[in-house]
């Protein structure tokens, strides 16, 4: 039950706010030509954190959440409430010590624990703060490859905010306001509501299940489907249209073949209990604060695990396309960060990286004297081409080869016939390829770590159509060139590579994707230790 801030405060300690608050309330410290034992035990406080110090010093030491004002009063009950509804958020409620808060404040006997008091309010909100608006977890101490950077915003800014406007708008606002975050945070309460209920009934027995069969395990994978929310209640026992239906769009939010039979990968995935899908969404969440970011208007979204690459143009989606990310290889996985896409290169040349090349290409053409992989190019300091006749190739080493390989434009390029640009030190793009069979798999995790597109043309052609009046031909006669040419971006395009095991469709149904690096499992175990509960079913 929520108490109110005024009613947790003894006798005792009602009676030294009243009289600390109009001292502080009534007269600048300024004007009393002294520092009362208040303002001292808000200094000391305050002293080991930065921003805390930085923002009592600004305000003169005065009482942002102790007074007697109702300003005051509406904070301290803004703030409890805040606190008590963490759980929806996914947060770690015991974190912020409830009970001891309370506890502080109905001990206070002097000013100075009052002061203390005071600094506990704002060191609990700032907690509070940075943990729903910006995220619980330090992304890159949990994986090295989620090289994001967090949206921290200054305490001291944080606080002045909390003073200035309503308390409750204020806090309202500190979380992600993205439409997928509250969804998230809906398709968890009635999922866990689910869960209160007995999960999702009894698994289906039967391996694999195809239209026209019939039996217990049909009334099983129907009674599943049901209580998922995919079908209508019904009692047939039959496989029939609107059970391959329901299958259908079950196979739809798990990113597998929608042929509408419930095979042996299918029915492995119908079979996942509720309780083992709940982690996925309690990443979601946390992950969404990682990315509480301006995301741009138009926007390019990759999201690794679901194998796409969409544009997003005023939060709708106005392309898609399949993609390819990196193999599940430690020195070849996609990292997670966000960049600005700034142009496209037609025709473009592929400059091997160092690492490709002196571990896969230079052993062989070494050992031949040059003779090997003779669609690469060697290429000098100076960027000029260097005829392989001339190197004493016996001379060098992968380790000491002074020299850099790429391969010319062509259709045979291991980019395809164009890659999109967003400069990164971790020398990730998007780009075409010519090894097109691999778009038809469920599972396509198979390059380097940069991200392949089935439809590269197309994504050209949607970008380009904001500066040309006939990007069709542009690009075309570009290419028929074969030159290689850089195609600026008159309006540069923020680009995010997310992994979203669990996300949602704009009405609210959950999609889910296996971990495909294992990330997900690890930033879940991380929050397990930070105490948030996996179970937190409001009352």
């Amino acid at each position: 039950m929520l108490l109110q801030f005024r009613k947790t405060l003894g006798r005792t300690a009602m009676a030294v706010l009243l009289a600390t608050a109009a001292t502080l309330t009534t007269v600048p410290a300024d004007a009393q030509g002294r520092i009362t034992p208040f303002m001292s035990a808000v200094a000391e406080s305050a002293a080991l954190d930065s921003e805390l110090a930085a923002f009592y010093r600004e305000n003169g030491y005065e009482p942002v959440w102790v007074g007697q004002d109702a300003e005051s009063e509406a904070r301290r009950t803004a703030l409890l409430m805040a606190l008590q509804k963490a759980g929806d958020h996914a947060l770690p409620v015991d974190s912020y010590n409830i009970p001891a808060l309370e506890a502080a404040m109905r001990n206070i006997d002097t000013q100075r624990d009052l002061g203390r008091v005071e600094v506990l309010l704002s060191r609990t909100f700032l907690k509070y703060a940075h943990d729903v608006s910006s995220g619980i977890l330090e992304p890159k101490t949990i994986d090295e490859t989620i090289v994001r950077e967090l949206p921290r915003r200054d305490g001291a800014e944080l606080l002045k905010g909390m003073v200035d406007g309503n308390p409750v708008t204020f806090l309202r606002s500190l979380p992600p306001q993205f439409p997928e975050y509250t969804r998230l945070m809906k398709a968890r309460l009635k999922m866990q509501e689910q869960l209160v209920k007995g999960g999702w009934g009894p698994q289906v027995s039967a391996y694999s299940l195809e239209p026209g069969d019939r039996g217990d395990a049909v009334v099983q994978l129907r009674n599943r489907l049901i209580a998922m929310g995919y079908m209508e209640r019904s009692a047939s026992m039959v496989y029939d249209a609107a059970l391959q239906e329901a299958v259908q769009l079950f196979q739809h939010d798990m990113g597998l073949n929608q042929d509408g039979v419930a095979g042996n990968t299918t029915m492995a995935e119908i079979n996942v209990q509720i309780e083992d899908r709940l982690p996925s969404i309690l990443v979601a969440l946390e992950r969404e604060r990682w990315m509480n970011i301006p995301r741009g208007e138009r926007h390019v979204w990759v999201n690794l695990v679901d194998f796409t690459a969409s544009v997003v143009d005023h939060g709708e989606v106005t392309f898609n396309t399949r993609s390819v990310i990196g193999a599940n290889d430690p020195s070849r996985r996609s990292p997670e960060f966000s960049d600005v896409m700034e142009y496209m290169e037609i025709n473009p040349y592929w400059n091997v990286p160092r690492s490709i090349a002196t571990g896969e290409y230079l052993p062989a053409m070494i050992a031949s004297g040059g003779a090997a992989n003779g669609h690469l190019q060697v290429v000098a300091g100076g960027g000029q081409v260097v005829s392989r006749g001339a190197i004493d190739w016996a001379s060098y080493s992968p380790g000491s080869f002074p020299f850099s390989l790429r391969q010319a434009p062509g259709r045979g390029n291991a980019l395809g016939l164009v890659k999109f640009m967003f400069p990164n030190r971790y020398n990730i793009y998007l780009h075409d390829t010519p090894s097109k069979s691999l778009f038809g798999r469920d599972r396509r995790d198979f390059s380097h770590g940069c991200i392949r597109l089935a439809d590269p043309f197309d994504f050209a052609y949607h970008l380009l159509e904001r500066q040309h009046d006939d990007p069709v031909n542009f690009f075309q006669r570009i290419l028929n060139s074969g030159q290689n040419t850089r195609v600026d971006l008159e309006q540069p395009i923020p680009v995010h590579l997310v992994y979203r095991t669990a996300f949602t469709s704009p009405k609210g149904r959950l999609n889910f994707r296996h971990d495909v690096y294992g990330r997900d499992g690890k930033i879940f175990d991380a929050l397990m230790q930070a105490g948030v509960a996996l179970n937190d079913v409001r009352s």
